[in-house]
């Protein structure tokens, strides 16, 4: 293939490139894996990739041109909602800081859907203050031996693959002993125990890692760096979970307007200008969310996206209680609180009992909004950071 880079590549450009894909892989006749492939290989999965890695060193902001194209033809996409961890999360880590050998292996399959991912950060003892993890991982040649829990997994149950983060060096102190590691949930060592939520259900999990072996080439960035290579996982999760695209009254506000649209009888002065209030500040999100993706084009995420995943937050658990609110008696019926392990969140799709339980989980996944506020505060604002007296002590010696 001809070697095509960012000054090469414009939209009329990824448009020819585009129907030729789809010339050669018709979508109503090609098997709906083997497009993706095909598109991976093409480079039109995310534009901006280096060539072999699904993109041609275009601008990103040409990737809504191939969108188009293939919107248009009907052409299959990756169900990017049962992938979001991969593509969200763990792709832009492994593109930052895994070796080619990495990347070659695992962001195809990544990007196509084949293989599901998972995040083994947070532990019993450090959420919101992750950096105080205790899951070890200690050389044994050319693999690490690693030991530990993790919890509130999501996806655990599904996943192929996992990002992990590991203390490796406990006499340093807590952000300068961890590594960042790629791990093979098929392990024999590797446990996943469901967590059941408010809504009955278990989307997530508690993960146990005993004597899990995992080669060092499976290692992204420095040995001790891991808390430098996970804050780009974090900032791209919080980009991922806040600033998704969607329409205008699209998403939970579309719910609830649908609902006062469709029940006149439910009607009140008071809830009318709440849901007026609410509908402006979804659109405020909304477009903020534009802004946010316009920025991404210029480089990696910033705490900008810790402020848009906080305002997601809050703003999923005003709209669900507006709903609740609005639906009188019947906002009190839920559907069925049964234990099921489901591929992903289905906000939308669901009543409204369903919507205004699960949003109460928005505030913690993702960063919880305690932190979230403590980030926008210093890295945005440029206020003083709360005094940390744990910062320089060796992670050993801390109190646990």
């Amino acid at each position: 293939m001809t070697r095509t880079t960012a000054r090469t590549v414009d939209a009329d450009g990824l448009r020819a490139r585009t129907r030729a894909l789809l010339d050669a892989h018709p979508p109503a006749t090609t098997d709906r894996t083997d497009f993706l492939r095909a598109r991976f290989d093409a480079g039109l999965a995310w534009v901006h990739y280096p060539e072999g890695l699904g993109g041609l060193d275009a601008p990103r902001a040409l990737q809504t041109v191939v969108d188009a194209e293939l919107a248009a033809a009907g052409a299959p996409d990756n169900d990017p909602r049962r992938i979001g961890i991969g593509l969200g999360m763990a792709a832009p880590t492994l593109l930052a800081y895994g070796s080619d050998e990495v990347r070659r292996r695992f962001l195809g399959p990544l990007w196509v859907g084949e293989e599901v991912w998972c995040q083994l950060f947070s532990e019993p003892g450090a959420g919101s203050d992750l950096a105080a993890l205790g899951t070890r991982a200690v050389r044994d040649g050319d693999d690490w031996v690693v030991d530990g829990q993790k919890v509130w997994t999501s996806s655990a149950h599904l996943a192929r693959w996992a990002i992990l983060i590991a203390r490796t060096d406990p006499d340093a102190p807590k952000h300068r002993g961890i590594t960042y590691f790629v791990c093979d949930m098929t392990d024999p060592g590797v446990e996943v125990r469901p967590l059941r939520q408010i809504t009955g259900e278990a989307e997530f999990n508690e993960v146990f890692l005993t004597g899990v072996r995992i080669p060092d080439a499976h290692r992204l960035g420095e040995v001790g760096d891991g808390w430098r290579v996970a804050q780009t996982t974090l900032m791209n999760e919080r980009v991922s979970i806040g600033g998704a695209r969607i329409p205008r009254e699209g998403g939970m506000i579309g719910k609830a307007a649908a609902t006062w649209r469709e029940r006149p009888e439910l009607r009140t002065h008071e809830l009318h200008r709440r849901l007026l209030d609410l509908w402006v500040d979804a659109e405020v999100a909304r477009l903020t969310g534009e802004r946010l993706r316009q920025q991404l084009v210029a480089g990696q995420p910033g705490p900008e996206g810790s402020a848009m995943k906080l305002g997601f937050a809050r703003l999923n658990q005003a709209i669900s209680g507006l709903e609740v609110e609005l639906l009188g008696d019947e906002g009190l019926l839920y559907g069925e609180w049964a234990m099921t392990r489901p591929e992903l969140v289905d906000f939308t799709g669901r009543d409204a009992g369903y919507r205004y339980l699960r949003s109460k989980g928005n505030s913690i996944e993702g960063g919880t909004s305690e932190v979230l506020l403590n980030i926008v505060a210093e890295r945005v604002l440029g206020l003083p950071s709360e005094p940390r007296n744990d910062k320089d002590v060796p992670w050993k010696d801390l109190a646990r």
